[in-house]
C-alpha cells in the first residue's frame, strides 16, 4: 500500500494514497486537492511542490518543526494564502469551514457577542445569533461567562470561546493551528477533549507539536520539512513503520 519515491529529486517521500478509510467512491472527489503547490513570502519559499488530497471525515495532523510550512498549508486550505504555482481545488465553500489559530483574537466585547458576531456575519439575525451563541458557549462550559468581557478570560477560556465560535457556525471542516500550544496542562486537556467532540462528523485538519495529541486525535499524519511533504501516512504506520530519516529524528525528539 505504501511506496517510497523521490521528492524534488532529493529526499524520500513516504506516502499512502489514498489514506486507508478515505478511498473516494466512484464519482466522488476530495474535499481539498493540492497539486504541485508552491507558496512564497517574498523570496522565501513556504511550501514547495506540495501534492495531497483530503477527504471527508479524515482527521489529519500536520507535524514538523517551526517554519516547516504547517501554518501556511492550513492557510492555503482556508483560502488565506495564495499559491504562486500549482493547482488547488476545494469542494468546501468558505462558510463550510472554520479556522482556529494558536492565539485567538477576542474583540473588546462580551463573550456572547464575540460568538454572536460570527453568526451575524454569516447572515443570522442578531437576536437568533445571540441565542445560538449562548447555546454554543454551553457546549464548551462557558455559558456562565457569556456577559463577561472576552479579553479578561484566561488563554484556555479564550480558546474555548474560539471553539464555540467555530462550533456555532456548524462547519463541515475544522482547521486548527496549534490550538493548545500556549495553554497550561489542564487547559490543554480541556481544549483537546472539546476538539475531539467537535471532530465527530466533521473533517479535522490540525497542526500540532504534541505527538501524544496527534496519536489521540489523528487518523493520518503529514510530516513537513522546509515546506515539503516528506511523509503522508495513517497514524499507526507513521509511529510504528519506517520513516524518512528527518521524520524519524523529529519523532524521537532529536530534530531541532
Amino acid at each position: 500500500m505504501s511506496s517510497l519515491r523521490p521528492s524534488g529529486g532529493a529526499r524520500p517521500l513516504l506516502r499512502v494514497v489514498p489514506p486507508p478509510g478515505a478511498e473516494a467512491t466512484e464519482g466522488d472527489s476530495a474535499l481539498f486537492a493540492l497539486h504541485d503547490i508552491d507558496v512564497r513570502y517574498g523570496r522565501v519559499p513556504a511550501l514547495t511542490h506540495v501534492t495531497l488530497s483530503i477527504h471527508a471525515g479524515e482527521r489529519v495532523a500536520l507535524i514538523g518543526a517551526n517554519g516547516s510550512g504547517k501554518s501556511t498549508l492550513l492557510r492555503v486550505l482556508h483560502g488565506l494564502a495564495p499559491h504562486a504555482a500549482g493547482a488547488f481545488a476545494t469542494r468546501v465553500p468558505p462558510q463550510g469551514q472554520a479556522m482556529l489559530f494558536q492565539r485567538p483574537h477576542m474583540l473588546r466585547m462580551s463573550v456572547r457577542n464575540n460568538v454572536a458576531l460570527a453568526l451575524w456575519l454569516h447572515g443570522v439575525r442578531w437576536r437568533k445569533a445571540q441565542q445560538d451563541a449562548v447555546a454554543a458557549l454551553g457546549q464548551v462550559g462557558l455559558a456562565g461567562e457569556a456577559g463577561r468581557n472576552a479579553r479578561t478570560l484566561s488563554g484556555g477560556q479564550q480558546q474555548r470561546v474560539a471553539l464555540a465560535r467555530a462550533w456555532a457556525l456548524k462547519p463541515a471542516v475544522l482547521l486548527l493551528d496549534e490550538p493548545t500550544a500556549s495553554l497550561d496542562p489542564t487547559a490543554k486537556r480541556e481544549v483537546e477533549a472539546l476538539i475531539a467532540d467537535a471532530a465527530h462528523g466533521r473533517t479535522l485538519v490540525f497542526a500540532s507539536h504534541n505527538l501524544g495529541q496527534v496519536k489521540r486525535l489523528a487518523s493520518r499524519v503529514i510530516y513537513l520539512e522546509h515546506g515539503r511533504v516528506l511523509a503522508d501516512l495513517p497514524v499507526q504506520d507513521f509511529f510504528n513503520g519506517p520513516l524518512p530519516e528527518e521524520a524519524r529524528q523529529f519523532v524521537k525528539g532529536e530534530l531541532a
